[in-house]
Protein backbone atom coordinates (compact mmCIF):
# COMPACT_ATOMS: atom_id res chain seq x y z
CA UNK A 1 0.00 0.00 0.00
CA UNK A 2 1.27 3.48 -1.04
CA UNK A 3 1.91 5.74 1.74
CA UNK A 4 -0.74 8.36 -0.03
CA UNK A 5 -3.29 5.84 0.15
CA UNK A 6 -1.91 4.56 3.57
CA UNK A 7 -2.68 8.08 5.14
CA UNK A 8 -5.42 9.53 3.45
CA UNK A 9 -7.32 5.97 5.01
CA UNK A 10 -5.93 6.85 8.31
CA UNK A 11 -7.62 10.46 7.76
CA UNK A 12 -10.95 8.78 6.83
CA UNK A 13 -13.84 9.76 9.86
CA UNK A 14 -15.22 6.22 8.86
CA UNK A 15 -11.84 4.59 9.58
CA UNK A 16 -12.00 5.70 12.87
CA UNK A 17 -15.72 4.83 13.47
CA UNK A 18 -14.72 1.27 12.77
CA UNK A 19 -11.70 0.99 14.41
CA UNK A 20 -13.08 2.66 17.51
CA UNK A 21 -16.22 0.47 17.19
CA UNK A 22 -14.46 -2.50 16.40
CA UNK A 23 -12.03 -2.10 19.67
CA UNK A 24 -14.95 -1.73 21.85
CA UNK A 25 -17.03 -4.57 20.95
CA UNK A 26 -14.47 -6.79 21.36
CA UNK A 27 -13.53 -5.70 24.81
CA UNK A 28 -17.15 -5.79 25.54
CA UNK A 29 -17.11 -9.35 24.38
CA UNK A 30 -13.76 -10.55 26.16
CA UNK A 31 -15.00 -9.30 29.31
CA UNK A 32 -18.38 -11.09 28.85
CA UNK A 33 -16.34 -14.20 27.83
CA UNK A 34 -14.23 -13.81 30.88
CA UNK A 35 -17.12 -13.34 33.63
CA UNK A 36 -18.63 -16.83 32.40
CA UNK A 37 -15.47 -18.46 32.45
CA UNK A 38 -13.65 -16.95 35.71
CA UNK A 39 -17.06 -17.38 37.31
CA UNK A 40 -17.14 -21.10 36.34
CA UNK A 41 -13.52 -21.80 37.89
CA UNK A 42 -14.65 -19.89 41.15
CA UNK A 43 -17.74 -21.13 41.64
CA UNK A 44 -15.80 -24.74 41.42
CA UNK A 45 -13.00 -23.15 43.24
CA UNK A 46 -15.43 -21.31 46.21
CA UNK A 47 -18.72 -23.86 45.97
CA UNK A 48 -18.25 -27.12 45.04
CA UNK A 49 -20.74 -29.02 47.08
CA UNK A 50 -23.27 -26.60 44.69
CA UNK A 51 -21.88 -27.67 41.41
CA UNK A 52 -21.99 -31.86 43.08
CA UNK A 53 -25.91 -31.30 43.82
CA UNK A 54 -27.53 -33.95 41.41
CA UNK A 55 -30.12 -33.31 39.49
CA UNK A 56 -33.25 -35.80 39.74
CA UNK A 57 -34.01 -38.44 42.15
CA UNK A 58 -31.38 -41.03 40.67
CA UNK A 59 -28.48 -38.73 41.27
CA UNK A 60 -26.25 -39.57 38.20
CA UNK A 61 -25.78 -36.13 36.77
CA UNK A 62 -24.48 -33.21 39.08
CA UNK A 63 -25.79 -29.19 38.14
CA UNK A 64 -21.99 -28.63 37.15
CA UNK A 65 -22.29 -30.45 34.12
CA UNK A 66 -25.33 -28.47 32.63
CA UNK A 67 -23.33 -25.52 34.03
CA UNK A 68 -20.21 -26.61 31.97
CA UNK A 69 -21.85 -27.39 28.79
CA UNK A 70 -23.58 -23.94 29.10
CA UNK A 71 -20.27 -21.99 28.96
CA UNK A 72 -19.10 -23.88 26.00
CA UNK A 73 -22.88 -22.75 24.74
CA UNK A 74 -21.96 -19.34 25.18
CA UNK A 75 -18.89 -19.14 24.13
CA UNK A 76 -19.48 -20.61 20.67
CA UNK A 77 -23.20 -18.18 20.50
CA UNK A 78 -20.70 -15.29 21.53
CA UNK A 79 -18.20 -16.37 18.72
CA UNK A 80 -21.15 -16.54 16.47
CA UNK A 81 -22.52 -13.23 17.25
CA UNK A 82 -19.01 -11.24 16.93
CA UNK A 83 -18.46 -13.26 13.43
CA UNK A 84 -21.98 -12.08 12.06
CA UNK A 85 -21.13 -8.59 12.99
CA UNK A 86 -17.72 -8.32 11.72
CA UNK A 87 -19.00 -10.36 8.73
CA UNK A 88 -22.12 -7.71 8.43
CA UNK A 89 -21.66 -3.85 9.63
CA UNK A 90 -17.23 -4.42 9.98
CA UNK A 91 -16.94 -5.66 6.61
CA UNK A 92 -19.55 -3.28 4.98
CA UNK A 93 -17.67 -0.08 6.73
CA UNK A 94 -13.53 -1.27 5.75
CA UNK A 95 -15.15 -1.55 2.04
CA UNK A 96 -16.45 1.66 2.26
CA UNK A 97 -12.88 2.76 3.41
CA UNK A 98 -11.21 1.28 0.91
CA UNK A 99 -13.85 2.78 -2.16
CA UNK A 100 -13.10 6.20 -0.94
CA UNK A 101 -9.45 5.99 -0.24
CA UNK A 102 -8.62 4.37 -3.73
Amino acid sequence: MSQEIYARMRANPKYHQLKRTRNVYGWVMTLLMLVVYYGYIALIAFDKEFLATPLGSSGVTTIGIPIGVGVIAFTIIITGIYVRRANSEFDKLKAEIIKEVQ
